[in-house]
């Protein structure tokens, strides 16, 4: 699949799509009080700031020549009192708005992560880790401008050019008229760049995507790197990736950039123009009635004119770059929910532990199938245990019997349940399960253990650990079950990592068991040990065993030979040592 490598760009919509904007929308919706109070205090305070420049025309005009030194006062006065204003309701909308922006992206954020709970293995079977988290992070954070300031500004910023626009009129049309001649050019630039600039963004995008996603594997990788000195090719890799990220960086800010000083050049031509014009119209001021003060106060509301468009022009580039990145936002979001409850699904009644597969198939891609009509029946408090090369699909089986997948066709059956008919929670808070890779979170030993059954109390924990051997080695770290790890553990060795998992699986008390592999990586010694309390733990449970180790499975009450997508053979240990079969070389040849 191209998307499952980390120098491969993901699919690029090459449309502008406005509806990433409108959807946005929608999350601002629950904020709509705060926003408009922002809004309104933005706008009054935008209001009044428009009339200062005709304080200085009235200065100029009226009260300079008549030596009136009241009336300057006044509009001092008032001058003094509007910015004052302005300076509370900036201070009063910055809070508004940071408040009201962040809630916004934790609100993203926790969507995007609560979806990326539910989506089903498969998603993550396909996709590197960092390019998922770079949805969840930097993209989510690139949003925040655009949130907390870029659109109540320009909503400002356009009730603003209305004011302005109103004013100018009042004092000249003519003049007015020849400031917006620039207008037409800004808007035909803008509509030239914009495919362009938004297609930069994109690309600007995967590669960040893709970088991100080499030094998430790195990362985790790095054990194999150093243990094959490959420290220099993968620096070569990063270097090439991150050079990459920084020419597509360039190239999108360059776009992002050119509207500035176009806005600046057009802004300055302007000016000059009515410059030189409006001396002129003084000269003959009785013919055009401008004067001093008005020509003052007008280049003034130019200088504000330009500014909002100048603003709105920046926030084009920010609405530019936040859809390219809300397209991944939203793509992640909208990814089914492939294994998900079925509508009118029901609770699972507390689980007896018999098990059935009904012509079970199963693949992961299309027209390359993993099972081939697959059908058993397990007895509840039967232990069957897994056999099979590599690749079989032994894991496959026990994965969709806590439906971690969709089976393509037949049913797996649960006390006579079909479990799809069944809520997911309701399934599974019923089964432990250890998989292959025993993972650990970063907290304590006792956290871990306690994952899954956070009712779990101290007593409860230990005698989980005291049962699969783990409890020894727990104690003789430095503050016992309290001992801070690592994410993924890297303190603890892979034997003692699973006999933690292990700990946490049973402390779950689940009706059905399943281990993969659950003692690959535990000493001969501490195996036999930890058989003795397997063997009463699994009494009374049904359990689903994964082992190369025959050692662990002979006591099996099945054992499934798992062979060319189905079941080769099934019996005891003892039969299928008669048959001389598939069995029979595998315990030959260890």
């Amino acid at each position: 699949m191209a998307r499952n490598r980390y120098d491969v760009d993901e699919i690029i919509e090459e449309k502008f799509d406005i509806n990433q904007i409108k959807r946005l929308a929608h999350y601002i919706v629950p904020y709509k009080k705060k926003m408009l109070l922002a809004l309104a205090l933005m706008l009054s305070s935008s209001f009044l700031s428009t009339f200062i420049p005709k304080f200085v025309q009235l200065e100029m005009d009226v009260y300079i020549p008549a030596g009136d030194i009241g009336g300057i006062v006044r509009l001092s006065v008032f001058t003094a009192a509007i910015c004052i204003y302005l300076v509370v309701c900036l201070r009063l909308k910055i809070n508004l708005t940071m408040q009201v922006g962040q809630d916004v992206i934790h609100q993203i954020r926790e969507d995007i992560f609560a979806h990326l709970q539910e989506l089903p293995f498969r998603y993550y079977d396909e996709r590197p880790h960092g390019k998922i988290q770079v949805r969840v992070v930097n993209y989510v954070n690139n949003l925040s401008d655009i949130l907390s300031n870029g659109i109540l500004q320009t909503i400002t910023d356009l009730f603003n050019l209305f004011f302005i626009i109103g004013f100018m009129l009042s004092m000249s049309v003519r003049l007015t008229l020849l400031c917006l001649c620039g207008l037409p050019v800004l808007v035909l630039f803008i509509i030239i760049i914009k495919k362009k600039q938004h297609r930069a963004w994109q690309i600007q995008s995967n590669k960040q995507s893709n970088l991100n996603a080499y030094i998430s594997e790195s990362i985790n990788g790095i054990r194999v790197t150093q243990a094959f000195v490959r420290e220099r090719e993968n620096t070569h890799i990063f270097n090439q990736l991150s050079r990459k990220y920084r020419d597509t960086w360039l190239n999108a800010v360059y776009y992002g950039f050119a509207v500035g000083p176009v806005v600046d050049l057009i802004s300055t031509a302007t000016t000059a123009f009515i410059y030189v014009l409006g001396v002129s119209y003084i000269a003959d001021g009785a013919r055009f009635g401008i004067s001093i003060g008005v020509l003052i106060a007008f280049t003034s509301y130019i200088t504000r004119f330009w500014a909002p468009i100048n603003t709105i022009a920046g926030f084009y580039n920010n609405v530019v770059t936040a859809v390219s990145y809300l397209e991944r936002i939203f793509e992640t979001i909208d990814e089914p929910v492939e294994v998900k409850d079925a509508i009118g699904a029901k609770q699972m009644p507390e689980i007896q532990g018999d098990v059935e597969f009904e012509k079970v198939n199963f693949s992961y891609e299309d027209g390359v199938p993993i099972l081939q009509n697959v059908s058993f029946h397990v007895k509840r408090g039967e232990t069957i245990a897994f056999v099979g090369p590599t690749g079989a699909g032994k894991s496959t089986i026990v994965n969709l019997i806590s439906r971690f997948y969709n089976v393509d066709s037949g049913r797996v059956l649960v006390d006579g349940t079909d479990i799809s008919q069944v809520t997911l929670h309701s399934l599974r808070r019923q089964m432990g399960v250890m998989m292959q890779d025993s993972f650990i979170f970063s907290g304590t030993i006792m956290d871990n253990i306690r994952y899954g059954n956070k009712t779990a109390t101290d007593e409860e924990v230990i005698c989980a650990a005291k049962t699969v051997c783990a409890h020894d080695f727990i104690m003789q770290m430095e503050n016992g079950y309290q001992t801070e790890v690592n994410e993924r553990g890297s303190r603890l060795s892979v034997g003692q990592r699973q006999l933690i998992s292990f700990a946490r699986a049973l402390l779950a008390d689940p009706a059905i068991l399943i281990l993969d592999e659950a003692t690959s990586s535990i000493d001969t010694e501490t195996e036999l040990v930890l058989q003795k309390g397997l063997d009463r733990l699994l009494e009374g449970r049904t359990s689903f065993i994964i082992a190369h180790r025959l050692s662990t499975i002979q006591n099996a009450d099945c054992i499934m030979y798992i062979s060319d997508g189905g079941i080769a053979e099934m019996g005891t240990h003892k039969e299928l040592l008669e048959k001389k079969g598939k069995y029979f070389e595998l315990c030959m040849a260890k």
